[in-house]
């Protein structure tokens, strides 16, 4: 007998379970993707970046998704609600009761401190109201599933009550498989020449990655016609960036939209390393960024400006990259010198990178994990 899960989010490659997530319209929808059913409430777009257009966005999602899933989702045993954003667990507490299921409170990031610390929310209510909120979702949750094992201890610190469960995010090692893949065809498509060696940022370009370390590193570099800098995505720095570029004259960095991960293979495999940086703060010592494990599942190095849990996991045990401390422009010079140069360097670390996510990160073995843990429930 199946464990029936409606998820406040889209989360694949989980038996038999229901999604419900936000989309641009105004009717409800409802489609099956691999299996899954998969039913779409409607999402208020916004227009700009302010704060009253994102919170529009975000309560949208939670009065749509509350109405939506009394009405429309039967039979549910366990409630699973993503946060950040941290508002929708109105609706999964509304559901709960509703529904008379079990909530797993799912933390992909610490919210509010994270947005309180980077300076992103500052009106003091608001503030005051988000964490009343957290504390509420915590201890009416039947298991609160961390990303890193640092969230894990941070909540269990100050709600020693509250049953937490280390869920971190996993390699699909078989959807990133660097032998199924053309290294050379995204390459050729984007007009990078073999001897090109390709340092990759993919991910979100927000506030929180400080990748203008990557621009000024990239300085240094620009009479080196043959080392070249990409950061492809989306988010709220990405303009600002973009001016740096130009400001600073980096014929060596390039720009490329967000793209959907059936794309990422095909890209990873065509890179030579990834950079994958964090501003340095105290908040980002228990952070994992997902972009690790895509990398390292195609055998690419990484280049770690991340302290704390991921340094330790991914540097110190599975020597899969070097690190730089976080904000240093200098360390991230000098590891990118080293591993540009030294071609055999990056192959093994490529190498213990993809062995390491295998033994200790597959998705598969983590998702069963996962899955057991539901059932108890």
């Amino acid at each position: 007998m199946g464990v029936e899960v409606s998820i406040l989010t889209a989360m694949p490659n989980y038996p038999q379970m229901k999604i419900y997530a936000g989309y641009e319209g105004k009717k409800h929808h409802f489609e099956m993707m691999n299996g899954l059913s998969v039913h779409r409430s409607s999402i208020f777009i916004p227009k700009n970046k302010s704060i009253i257009q994102r919170l529009m966005n975000y309560f949208s999602f939670v009065y749509s998704s509350a109405r939506y899933g009394v009405s429309k989702i039967d039979n549910i045993d366990v409630i699973m609600c993503e946060s950040p954003p941290l508002f929708l667990g109105w609706s999964a507490l509304y559901l709960k009761r509703k529904k008379n299921a079990k909530l797993i409170f799912n933390v992909s990031d610490l919210w509010p401190e994270s947005a309180e610390k980077l300076g992103v929310v500052t009106n003091k209510l608001l503030l005051k109201l988000a964490y009343r909120l957290e504390q509420k979702l915590y201890l009416n949750s039947d298991l609160v599933s961390c990303q890193t094992q640092g969230i894990c201890k941070n909540i269990n610190n100050r709600f020693p009550k509250v049953k937490t469960f280390w869920l971190p995010n996993s390699a699909d090692i078989n959807f990133y498989d660097p032998l199924k893949i053309d290294s050379t065809a995204w390459r050729k498509k984007n007009g990078f020449s073999e001897d090109d060696i390709l340092f990759l940022y993919a991910g979100i370009i927000g506030i929180a990655q400080g990748l203008e370390i990557i621009l000024y590193a990239a300085k240094e570099f620009i009479s080196n016609k043959n080392l070249k800098f990409i950061l492809l995505g989306s988010g709220p720095e990405k303009d600002r960036l973009q001016s740096l570029k130009s400001e600073l004259n980096l014929i060596n960095v390039y720009f490329f939209d967000a793209v959907t991960k059936s794309d990422m293979p095909e890209i990873v495999a065509s890179i030579d390393v990834s950079i994958i940086p964090l501003k340095k703060m105290d908040l980002f010592l228990g952070a994992i960024p997902s972009k690790i494990f895509e990398n390292l599942a195609m055998e690419k190095p990484i280049i770690l400006g991340v302290d704390g849990e991921a340094r330790n996991l991914f540097i110190d045990q599975g020597n899969c990259g070097l690190y730089f401390e976080p904000e240093n422009k200098e360390q991230l010079i000098n590891a990118i010198k080293k591993i540009a140069v030294q071609r055999e360097l990056r192959n093994q670390l490529g190498k213990n990178g993809r062995k390491y996510v295998t033994e200790y990160f597959n998705r598969d073995a983590i998702a069963l994990k996962f899955y057991n843990e539901l059932k108890k429930l």
